[in-house]
């Protein structure tokens, strides 16, 4: 009796011991979880910063401080680069159409940069690029504009910095930007060529053309800007307007034909010319010359066919013939060595190599530095060369070489050497797309992917102790190393959560890229033979980059590949280019210059029998060409082709227009892959109210998991899902320029709804008082745009969403769940659909880039809207604050449901930003790629930077995350372990004493 009683007693501590211990593990795993942070940076997402095409180039290499030079490039872009490693000390980038005209360095410590068609005058502090001041120029037309600043002219302890362009020179101080003083020359087309200083001189000389005939100097004095002197003359076969400044008082210009050169002499208030023929230095001329842009004081560079000729100006009528180049090559500016000599460096590109040497004026015939190096045939050719010197130790010059190559990388080469390279041609992404990595082969064991036991149990330990909080920095910064060297995110085969992929890309120089999605690194490029100059393609321009094979499962041994798009010019009418590419080797497999233009692409989701995507191809005269062209991919388009439908949207004309395919063109010949496109209907917008500014729709590879959407008291809502729906926004020929450039009352928006199958417009809705830019995305049922309202001074987001009424009995929840619903009855598009829209409205606090949506495997998870704000950041905002049923008060069914309350704003929450604290400078567009889990979503941003990172619009529901800690778990299950067979054992050891008293 006295054992029944104890009994529980016993069993009562065994189970308060116990949970004890469960609690105090638990706590403890808890409250350590929040230390997980530091060591996290860097293993889900990358950030990578370029500056693009590099246009000017700046040394600054004294004595004291650190090396660097200082760029501007296309992209808008002005930073300083670390000469020793390439690194980006710190850079600037402008506005869209803030373009650099050009850079220079004054008074040592400021970067100057003239913008905008010289209009926009801006002083950066050297040491960390913080812009010192700016000053805006009355430029009354746009013209060539360039920058002059002043050695050695003192004036108050500031130098002068002039700006000339068209008939103006303005004179700005260096300290401060303030205006000086400003000259406008009163000759109606004038054009500055060049200015320069006279050495040890007091007086600036001015040289230009007037029309194509006059030829004039000016000389103005630098301290008030005061014409002492002014001289022109007529030449009778007039000037092109191309001309080079050879002495202080010689310009070699081409006459009006291009054929002959104009040695002009000034001095003394007399203008001198004198005509040289090109036949007497070039026995078999013929054709037009191209004077080049070589800086070099008594030089004279002219391109002829296609070689350069180097000659040497010995007088104002005689030229001496120094050297012939053959293209590809490439110049560098004057340099000067000391007061008597400068140098400057010919760059010629010989297939592999590349030969550099290095000229001084005192002795032309030879070379004072001559080498030759190799170089990646992936780089092109040479485009430009910056050139600095530095005082080796036996007292001689050494050189180096800032080299632009043809795909817009930049490389330091000193000694022979490639110091560093910048693939900076990654700041002018075009289009992109991604390729799945290959299947890791079978009899890969996981000991040779570990080093061996030993690295895996010392891993684990440092592991634990960062989890412990006893690791020291030293330890942290190793377990980070380690978690970034071993984790399986870097290697070149796929992972079952489908995170591992390749990113391919494509330039504007026509360079494509496949870029690893664990750490961005490049894991190989290829510059495409056909999109580069020729004789057959003068101006290559590249388009798009689509998925051209995905082998399927059963074809694993052959590799994915990719097709890109160009042109031979920038027109719709100019010949197509196409390349198809080798996923995972960057091997071109084929090339080719197509006989037709390209002005529209469709791939269609058909595949022939080796998996090769079909593609159609719209050209300027409307008729469609299939690729591939075999007769397997001809007989699948044959069977699909009633139900091909394409649209086409002419900005320009104001009008819409829906096509579809006739069985053949009516050609001379009997092409039997080209199809003639049938118009089907147009829409036609009054241009005198309307004007189309953007247009949106749905991804073809958009997946909708279900069409029925259950709402509150078990109601069914069916979305009007379909592929067709194209999204419109028109605005006021009034409101169709910046913010501000049309009053309230003037400036409308529209919105529209259309199926491009039929042309009918399904929804049609106006914003009174609303004006772009308009940015929009189409997903699912819902489209959301952004656009500004005039009337609150604020930015709007609009959400318009879609459902189809004919499905209304189908009401009932339970025939869903038991699939007893009608949603498998055919549906035609040529019917009148019967829609219901809702639509809101809601003020949103920043201006936007671009806009995109998530996308996941199944299409279950949730939708995140993807907005790049003006500040190059990407928001994530959920898509439930875009419900237009949100109410000031919803039902208790609806909160269920999840509806959010109706605020007049869109909240924005700081850890919302999937890009944290980074910028995504220029920021362009964003790619959203599902992964093989549901949850997740990759998200590539593209601008003059790069940044790729993971995202759960509604959490890792299905997986663990990557920092859990399987050492505390394991620790925990031993502690439990442990803890109940010594509780266990105590019970058993007092329980036998209980029954022996």
């Amino acid at each position: 009796m006295g054992s029944s009683h104890l009994r529980p007693r016993t069993a009562m501590a065994i189970r308060a011991r116990l949970g004890f211990v469960i609690l105090l593990s638990l706590f403890f795993s808890a409250t350590l979880s929040t230390a997980l942070y530091e060591d996290q940076v860097g293993l889900a997402d990358w950030h990578h910063k370029y500056i693009g095409k590099v246009k000017h180039a700046v040394f600054h290499t004294q004595k004291t401080g650190r090396k660097r030079v200082v760029v501007s490039t296309e992209e808008n872009v002005v930073a300083s680069l670390d000469l020793r490693t390439g690194f980006i000390f710190w850079r600037n980038v402008l506005g869209k159409n803030d373009h650099i005209d050009q850079v220079d360095i004054a008074l040592g410590k400021y970067v100057v940069t003239l913008s905008s068609g010289g209009s926009i005058l801006r002083a950066w502090n050297l040491p960390d690029g913080q812009m010192i001041w700016e000053s805006t120029l009355p430029v009354s037309t746009l013209s060539k504009s360039s920058l002059y600043v002043l050695a050695n002219m003192n004036v108050g302890k500031d130098n002068l910095i002039l700006v000339f362009g068209g008939s103006s020179i303005h004179a700005l101080s260096s300290m401060d930007g303030q205006i000086v003083w400003r000259k406008e020359l009163s000759i109606d087309s004038l054009e500055i060529q060049q200015i320069f200083q006279p050495h040890d001189s007091d007086i600036i000389n001015a040289v230009g053309f007037v029309g194509s005939s006059e030829f004039v100097v000016y000389q103005i004095s630098y301290r008030t800007g005061e014409v002492m002197q002014q001289s022109k003359a007529s030449f009778e076969s007039g000037f092109c307007g191309e001309a080079s400044l050879v002495f202080d008082n010689l310009v070699v210009a081409l006459d009006a034909s291009k054929s002959s050169l104009v040695s002009i002499s000034f001095k003394n208030e007399v203008i001198n010319f004198h005509q040289i023929n090109l036949s007497d230095l070039v026995p078999d001329f013929s054709g037009k010359v191209t004077l080049l842009p070589l800086k070099f004081n008594g030089m004279l560079a002219i391109e002829i066919a296609s070689s350069i000729l180097l000659l040497r100006v010995k007088g104002a009528n005689e030229l001496e013939f120094v050297e012939k180049i053959s293209h590809p090559f490439a110049f560098s500016d004057a340099l000067p060595l000391s007061k008597e000599q400068q140098a400057f460096a010919i760059l010629q590109h010989d297939e592999s190599k590349i030969h550099f040497k290095v000229k001084s004026d005192n002795d032309l015939r030879n070379e004072i530095l001559k080498e030759t190096i190799q170089m990646d045939s992936q780089r092109g050719n040479i485009e430009k060369v910056f050139i600095n010197n530095y005082i080796r130790t036996d007292r001689t010059h050494g050189f180096r070489f800032l080299v632009v190559m043809e795909d817009h990388s930049l490389l330091l080469i000193q000694q022979g050497e490639i110091v560093w390279s910048r693939e900076d041609g990654l700041a002018s992404i075009v289009d992109s797309t991604t390729s799945e990595l290959p299947v890791e082969k079978e009899g890969v064991s996981v000991a040779e992917v570990e080093h061996n036991l030993f690295e895996w149990l010392k891993g684990h330990l440092l592991k634990l102790k960062g989890t412990l909080m006893l690791a020291s920095p030293d330890e942290v910064a190793a377990i980070q190393a380690i978690r970034l060297k071993s984790s399986e995110k870097n290697k070149m085969t796929r992972d079952h959560n489908g995170f591992r992929k390749l990113i391919i890309v494509l330039t504007r120089a026509g360079k494509v890229l496949a870029l690893h999605t664990g750490d961005g690194r490049v894991v190989w490029s290829v510059l495409l033979p056909a999109l580069r100059r020729s004789e057959t393609c003068g101006n290559p321009f590249a388009l798009r980059v689509y998925q051209w094979q995905v082998p399927h499962h059963h074809a694993m041994h052959e590799n994915p590949s990719v097709l890109v798009v160009g042109r031979c010019g920038h027109g719709f009418d100019a010949p197509g280019i196409f390349s198809i590419v080798d996923s995972y080797t960057g091997k071109v497999q084929n090339s080719l210059i197509l006989e037709h233009s390209v002005s529209h692409i469709m791939p269609l989701p058909l595949t022939d029998s080796t998996e090769q995507r079909l593609h159609l191809i719209i050209d300027a005269k409307l008729q469609a060409h299939l690729y591939p062209k075999n007769s397997d991919s001809l007989k699948h388009f044959f069977n699909e082709m009633p139900n091909i439908y394409w649209y086409s949207v002419e900005v320009e004309k104001n009008k819409i227009k829906g096509y579809s395919l006739e069985s053949k063109a009516e050609l001379d010949t009997a092409e039997e892959y080209v199809f003639q496109a049938k118009e089907l209907w147009s829409i036609i917008f009054p241009s005198e109210s309307e004007k189309i500014a953007v247009t949106a729709t749905r991804k073809m590879n958009e997946i909708v998991h279900t069409q029925a959407k259950v709402v509150a008291d078990q109601d069914v809502m069916y979305k009007y899902v379909s592929k067709n729906i194209l999204f419109v926004a028109t605005v006021a020929p009034k409101a169709a320029g910046e913010i501000g450039s049309a009053t309230p009352e003037e400036a409308l928006l529209y919105a529209y709804l259309i199926d491009t199958v039929s042309g009918r417009i399904l929804h049609r809705v106006c914003h009174q008082g609303a004006q772009g830019p308009v940015h929009a995305v189409v997903s699912e049922n819902w489209v959301v745009y952004h656009y500004f309202n005039l009337r609150a001074h604020r930015y709007e987001m609009s959400v318009i969403e879609i459902y189809d009424q004919s499905r209304a009995d189908n009401k009932d929840v339970w025939k869903l769940v038991l699939g007893k619903h009608n949603l498998t009855a055919p549906v035609s598009l040529y019917s009148r659909p019967d829609v219901m829209v809702k639509s809101q409205s809601y003020f949103f606090t920043h201006s936007v880039k671009s806009m995109a949506v998530t996308a996941t495997a199944k299409g279950i998870t949730s939708k995140q809207l993807l907005i790049g704000t003006i500040g190059d950041q990407v928001l994530a905002l959920d898509k439930r604050f875009l419900d237009p049923r949100r109410s000031v008060n919803p039902t208790q069914s609806e909160k269920e449901e999840g509806i959010i309350p109706l605020t007049d704003s869109l909240p924005i929450v700081p850890q919302s930003y999937i890009t944290h604290s980074l910028q995504v400078e220029g920021l362009r567009s964003m790619v959203t790629i599902p992964a093989k889990l549901e949850s997740t979503t990759l998200v590539f941003s593209y601008g003059v930077d790069l940044f790729f990172t993971r995202i759960a619009p509604s959490r890792t529901y299905d997986s663990l995350t990557e920092d859990f800690s399987y050492a505390l778990l394991l620790i925990t299950i031993v502690v439990l372990v442990a803890a109940i067979f010594v509780t266990w054992a105590l019970s058993e050891k007092k329980e036998l004493k209980e029954k022996w008293r």
